[in-house]
């Protein structure tokens, strides 16, 4: 199979508008994933189904995954009708994911043994980023195998945020530090707007200053605009981010490493959670705040 056939397994909110980025490019690609619709429409832009995450193996040399969680990326692996089942000589699996660190050493010494090499390429940019071709990729895993799929991360990604991170498991812990760090400015994006609120202050023009100073970051410009809006249709849900967070601190437990500020977090998203935002942005995490300082 030419090398410049890819397989794509998983076409959700993040996966379909990659996909079609592909295709975009010039890439031939196989696709496969759990809702028919989202097959039908990357197939009607050019690509070719596959009945199976095996399918899709045996028909290319390049499998990237992007899936939910680190239990679905296991199983369109390792099932008994998984890409291990059918993997090409000497192809890369390229997981997208954001997954298990640990799970992902595993799984990548189980691609090894059939011959493959795996990365773990976890993104940030969100469904923007994924439309407009413009993620930053982080990259774990051996670093020939990172170059030779750099023209296909390429496609998807800006160049110069294409980053090989380390060894397998260094991208996923990298797309941790990221959540992280997301997750910390939201908060004070959120409390900073509660307070302008409380205070009888207009909170978009408390943003526009802030955007001038040190104080500015891309949390603020664009979900502080959606806290502002209160337009919380999904670029990334927070069930997803929930997802995210626990990996966050089974990591800092893994490793001795205090975050207090994430465990808080953590808690504001699980308030979230319970009140029925699962589906929603995970910026609306400011409702969670605004709601205890009995604003709007």
């Amino acid at each position: 199979m030419a090398p410049e056939t890819i397989g794509f397994i998983g076409l959700g909110v993040m996966g379909k508008p990659m996909a079609k980025n592909l295709i975009k490019a010039g890439y031939q690609l196989v696709v496969h994933s759990r809702t028919r619709a989202s097959v039908d429409e990357v197939v009607a832009a050019g690509a070719a189904a596959a009945v199976s995450p095996a399918d899709v193996a045996r028909r290319t040399t390049m499998v990237i995954t992007m899936l939910p969680d680190t239990a679905d990326v296991e199983l369109v692996l390792t099932g008994s009708d998984g890409v291990l089942s059918a993997l090409q000589p000497r192809a890369i699996v390229a997981d997208m994911s954001s997954i298990s660190p640990v799970a992902t050493k595993r799984l990548a010494a189980l691609v090894a043994d059939r011959g493959g090499s795996m990365l773990d390429a976890p993104v940030s940019g969100g469904e923007i980023g994924a439309i407009n071709a413009s993620l930053s990729i982080m990259v774990g895993g051996d670093e020939a195998a990172c170059a030779r799929a750099r023209p296909v991360f390429e496609a998807m990604g800006t160049a110069e945020r294409i980053v090989h991170i380390g060894a397998s498991g260094a991208g996923q812990v990298c797309k941790i530090c990221n959540q992280v760090a997301i997750g910390g400015a939201l908060a004070g994006v959120s409390e900073a707007f509660a307070l302008a609120k409380k205070a009888g202050v207009d909170a978009a023009r408390v943003r526009q200053a802030l955007l001038g100073g040190f104080a500015a970051s891309r949390v603020l410009e664009v979900h502080g605009e959606r806290m502002l809006n209160a337009n919380y249709k999904p670029g990334f849900r927070t069930k997803l981010y929930q997802k995210d967070l626990r990996l966050a601190n089974e990591a800092a437990s893994a490793n001795g490493v205090a975050m207090p500020g994430t465990a808080l977090v953590a808690q504001l998203v699980n308030a979230l959670m319970a009140s029925g935002g699962g589906d929603l942005d995970y910026a609306a995490m400011g409702t969670v705040l605004f709601e205890l300082a009995g604003v709007k």
